[in-house]
């Protein structure tokens, strides 16, 4: 699946594919691929994030730095080898200057090679495991989101606070659901009751809930993106679990809520963000997003919203010269735009420093169901690995 979004007349964009990636300022455009998941199970989240970055691109007026863009979108299908084939597509034929995304770590890990040894910027808005935060960094890549394991460190922290003694954890069995195990148990101390890696995408857990229950724990923290949460909270409150607290990391969001309502009522979260935060700007995207969208936005859409407001603002630092890779990778790590999440800046792995919180599902005033803030848990937070990184 392949969109083009431009401002040029089409013989200029058929002309223009066959030149560097050098010219882009010479005929006054910029090229952005997206690559995310926009098909299968997981579809919802990469459609949050591609209409995230698709909403600030609307706001800018399609111009990024003052430059004319042209926007490909490509679905990677949550296929690795599928991914590598078509990022390849986009820096040799397309000539970009920037990819944007994707959703899945084992997605990112393999075309980072790709994009970046083709000295093209890659900013991941979603993926950001550990060795890429540390002894793997890469000077071409910019991560909007967090390192993986500090969104699931919020639960840790909580679950820790609360005294709980046994936590049982389920993540999926790829890199970032290692991680989100590494993280809760970076502030977790206590005894966990037990630890499954489920296949990812699975979507019946029957067998596991029976586990659950057999070990009656004093929490469950679960890690299950798009649909696979959508089916293990469902299973959960249809198996009369509910009465035992639930820890979450992106089980519970906003691209999953629509199809969980009650049964997530109340259920914890992890977060860099949520609807609700109040921070210059925030209140405006959420209320544009919902009413462009008619759903309420997901993390993976303000991350992909500031990924997009980071380039425009690195393409004005360098006055639309986007020939100088060092100038621009400069520009870049500066930051120097307003996030909707706040407190903003980058480590010197290109990670975020930010504030993290604790959210809980509630139903809004509209009906719907979102997740809103309870108390924030880390201030200014680099991730762990930024000192493995030799950039």
């Amino acid at each position: 699946m392949k969109t083009i979004y431009t401002t040029v007349a089409a013989a200029a964009l058929i002309a223009g594919l066959s030149n560097p990636a050098s010219a882009m300022s010479e005929d006054g455009k910029v090229r952005i691929g997206l690559i995310y998941t926009l098909s299968g199970s997981a579809a919802i989240l990469g459609e949050h994030s591609r209409d995230g970055f698709m909403l600030a691109a609307e706001k800018l007026g399609n111009k990024f730095g003052g430059l004319d863009a042209e926007i490909i979108i490509i679905d990677d299908e949550q296929k690795p080898d599928l991914a590598v084939s078509r990022a390849r597509e986009l820096v040799e034929s397309n000539k970009v200057d920037f990819v944007v995304g994707p959703v899945f770590s084992n997605v990112l890990y393999a075309i980072l090679p790709t994009v970046t040894e083709a000295d093209t910027f890659l900013i991941s808005t979603n993926a950001g495991t550990s060795l890429l935060a540390g002894t793997e960094c890469n000077e071409n890549l910019f991560v909007t989101s967090y390192q993986n394991d500090q969104i699931h460190q919020v639960s840790g922290e909580f679950a820790q606070e609360q005294g709980y003694q046994n936590v049982f954890l389920l993540a999926p069995n790829y890199q970032a659901g290692k991680n989100s195990m590494a993280g809760f148990k970076r502030s977790y101390t206590n005894t966990v009751a037990g630890e499954l890696l489920v296949p990812l995408g699975q979507l019946d857990y029957s067998g596991e809930l029976a586990q659950i229950a057999a070990m009656q724990p004093d929490a469950v923290y679960a890690f299950m993106p798009g649909g696979m949460g959508v089916n293990f909270v469902r299973q959960f409150k249809q198996a009369g679990m509910d009465y035992i607290p639930f820890l979450s990391a992106f089980t519970v969001d906003e691209s999953t809520l629509p199809a969980q309502k009650e049964a997530a009522l109340g259920m914890m979260s992890g977060s860099n963000w949520a609807p609700d935060l109040d921070t210059p700007q925030n209140a405006e995207f959420t209320k544009e997003f919902t009413a462009k969208y008619d759903r309420v936005p997901a993390t993976y859409a303000f991350q992909a919203y500031d990924a997009a407001m980071l380039i425009d603002s690195a393409i004005k630092a360098v006055g639309g010269d986007l020939s100088d890779r060092g100038a621009v990778r400069d520009a870049l790590k500066q930051a120097d735009f307003t996030s909707l999440r706040g407190d903003f800046k980058f480590s010197d792995n290109h990670f975020p420093v930010q504030d993290f919180y604790l959210t809980q599902v509630v139903q809004r005033e509209d009906g719907r169901f979102a997740t809103s803030l309870v108390k924030k848990i880390f201030d200014d937070y680099a991730d762990p690995y930024v000192g493995d990184c030799k950039m």
